[in-house]
């Protein structure tokens, strides 16, 4: 048979910033935005934008000569 117990949590849930590092949050809002603002990678330009030159060899009309 299990028994439950509770314990007290380790900080008091105030809401509040710890005293030692006031801007912490403002600094990881701030970190996060920038990373999700100026990352480098864009996946569009990975994609292929249309047939490419096998395709149009295999799919193009015999020119009339």
């Amino acid at each position: 048979m299990a028994t439950i117990t509770s314990a007290p949590p380790v900080l008091p849930a105030t809401g509040t910033i710890a005293p030692e590092k006031p801007l912490a949050e403002f600094r990881a809002f701030w970190r996060a935005f920038f990373m999700r603002a100026f990352n480098p990678y864009r996946p569009e330009l990975h994609y292929m934008r249309g047939p490419g030159p096998a395709w149009r060899a295999k799919h193009m009309r015999p020119r009339d000569q």
